[in-house]
């Protein structure tokens, strides 16, 4: 049975969506059978990937909306091991179409335990809110990721994020929890970037991934070839910052298999 982790924060720009495509990624190189969904109407993780949303026939909102299979929607991408339940515009109505449902903060859970037996990971690029969507997302999930940009207002939003989770805790979920917060954007070069990294730290001291996801040309480029860094460039210091990540996940999940080395932050 899969772990399905769910990448959330309702303040947008904290690089969401580029670390839901390449931890995804980097699990599915690292030889963990992966399922990205992308459960954001942007459908930026969709695009991101290599395919066009105005293509997609079934996405994650049939799934959820006319009970499709699953089966019928997912993708294989280019990446071995990756597959891709992709998202379209549509998803933008489904919280008003599920608010008459009964059962609806489940929908999302119901649609994963169809296929959570087939992949080792499914992880979940919510959209930046906090509405109906995203908390289907963590109802379904087993743990969430928190990304914090190593910028100015990076805790700005942070509380109220973290109290959804609790919420979600106490009347949804009760087994979620908190993966870790992984730091992005971090500009060596900058002295507020240090402050950043220094403040997240001493307030969420071991919650928060020793990992630190660093700015990098590389991995900012990557989508706009519909690939992830690790296909694009598997030498960039984005590629080698998400395959740490992935592998202190693994450790940290007790799943490492074979001669894997333990991730060390790159900074």
């Amino acid at each position: 049975m899969s772990k399905i982790i769910a990448l959330a924060n309702q303040k947008g720009g904290v690089g969401k969506t580029t670390s839901s495509i390449n931890l995804a990624a980097s699990l599915a190189v690292l030889d963990y059978k992966t399922l990205l969904v992308d459960a954001d109407p942007q459908a930026n993780s969709t695009s991101g990937i290599g395919f066009d949303p105005r293509n997609i026939k079934n996405s994650i909102y049939e799934c959820i909306i006319n009970e499709v299979d699953p089966h019928e929607a997912i993708q294989k991408t280019e990446t071995p091991n990756l597959d891709l339940l992709p998202a379209h515009i549509d998803l933008v109505g489904a919280e008003i179409e599920m608010i008459n449902l009964s059962g609806r903060e489940y929908k999302m859970k119901q649609v994963f335990d169809k296929v959570r037996d087939e992949y080792d990971f499914i992880i979940i690029d919510c959209s930046p809110s906090l509405g109906l969507i995203t908390i289907n997302a963590l109802t379904a999930a087993d743990s969430v990721i928190v990304p914090v940009q190593c910028e100015y207002f990076a805790l700005e939003g942070l509380g109220k994020l973290l109290n959804t989770i609790k919420i979600v805790q106490s009347r949804l979920n009760p087994q979620l929890e908190i993966e870790g917060i992984l730091l992005t954007m971090y500009d060596v070069r900058l002295r507020l970037s240090n402050q950043v990294v220094d403040e997240v730290k001493t307030h969420f001291e071991d919650m928060v991934f020793d990992t630190i996801i660093q700015r990098n040309t590389r991995l900012s480029e990557a989508p706009s070839f519909g690939v992830s860094v690790i296909m694009h460039d598997a030498t960039c210091k984005g590629a080698i910052n998400y395959l740490n990540l992935a592998r202190e996940i693994l450790e940290k999940n007790g799943l490492v298999k074979g001669e894997q080395t333990t991730a060390t932050a790159t900074v």
